[in-house]
């Protein structure tokens, strides 16, 4: 919870006006039940103690991910702090709960695929907009960054489709470790970087 709000201040402070936190994964269902079930109170716990926070500086929460797996109070939980954080101007705070990068993409085909067999949408006009714009993130650009903690070199099925021009920044920081002073020396890191989306420069 420490990391998170550390996270989301120094957003704020940055500038930046998306951040999107992997929280769980549809993988994780396969821990110990009495993990899954001591995660899930730190989460609730985590809306309970931060939403009256969140909503002060302008943090507007959502959450992306299969809410179906999800507990009745968990599912709870999620609802009132995106009800209750509605409106905020000045970051976009994205949850990933119960998600699943390749079951978004799924997903987004089988949307498309029923919309093509009721004779709304023809095959061929099928584009990399049309699959993105049934994406979880379908109200946002892809990201700039992605930091990835603990040193690890993978992205564990995080917007696969999402990260295909982000730029990485790896720091053997734990995310529980994780503070603003880390996130302002990525930014910077990510400042200093030349973007060129495949291309050449002049």
């Amino acid at each position: 919870m420490k990391a998170v709000r550390e996270a989301v201040e120094g957003c704020i402070d940055a500038g930046v006006r998306v951040l999107t936190l992997y929280a769980f994964s549809q993988e994780n269902w396969s821990r110990p039940p009495s993990e899954i079930s001591a995660l899930m109170l730190l989460l609730e716990e985590y809306i309970a103690r931060e939403t009256a926070d969140l909503r002060g500086n302008g943090a507007q929460v959502h959450i992306l991910g299969d809410r179906s797996r999800l507990g009745p109070r968990t599912r709870a939980a999620i609802e009132r702090v995106e009800h209750d954080t509605a409106g905020g101007d000045r970051l976009d705070l994205n949850l990933c709960i119960s998600y699943s990068s390749r079951e978004e993409i799924v997903r987004a085909a089988r949307l498309l695929a029923e919309e093509a067999r009721a004779g709304r949408l023809d095959p061929e006009d099928i584009t990399e907009a049309s699959v993105a714009e049934r994406l979880y993130t379908a109200p946002w650009s892809d990201p700039d960054l992605l930091i990835r903690t603990s040193g690890e070199l993978r992205i564990s099925n995080f917007l696969l489709w999402q990260l295909a021009y982000t730029e990485l920044y790896v720091t053997p920081v734990l995310w529980p470790d994780f503070t603003r002073d880390e996130l302002f020396e990525s930014v910077l890191d990510y400042q200093r970087r030349e973007r060129r989306f495949g291309g050449v420069t002049a």
